[in-house]
């Protein structure tokens, strides 16, 4: 593993955990040029299904892209890396059990509406407002009543 810090390829394994939700190891390691200290985490290495867009291309399924969008969402909210992380978490989960080769965007969408919606009302009306395209404020009245209730 190359250290992040000075770019040496020796770094030791100092310290092996397995992650508070049981998916990850987590592992600390120290550069043996710097000395320095960091963490890093392993998780099982799994094929995604393709998503399917809007218009029919097919693209590879990118966790960073759901985490960026659901961050979007969440930004100045108060919810913590680690209820994101689990959300993201539970998403992919529900990915991986469908079991098929290739999904529509929009049931990705569904899912992150319904994480979301546990997390922050708020974030979850910020998402579904764009996700939605409302073309009124009728649309989105709605949906803050839908929420309400």
């Amino acid at each position: 593993m190359k250290c992040p810090f000075c770019g040496h390829n020796d770094t030791q394994v100092v310290e092996t955990r397995v992650a508070e939700d049981g998916d990850r190891v987590r592992r600390r390691r120290q550069c043996a040029a710097c000395e320095k200290r960091f963490t890093t985490y392993e998780r099982p290495d799994v094929s995604f299904p393709a998503v399917v867009k809007k218009d029919g291309r097919r693209i590879d399924y990118e966790r960073e892209k759901l985490r960026a969008s659901m961050n979007l969402a969440l930004r100045k909210r108060p919810v913590s890396t680690e209820q994101i992380d689990g959300a993201v978490e539970r998403i992919e989960e529900k990915l991986l059990n469908l079991g098929v080769r290739e999904l529509p965007s929009n049931r990705i969408g569904e899912l992150v509406m319904r994480e979301l919606r546990k997390l922050d009302k708020v974030a979850y009306v910020r998402f579904a407002s764009v996700y939605r395209s409302f073309e009124d404020v009728d649309e989105f009245k709605t949906l803050v009543d839908e929420v309400r209730r």
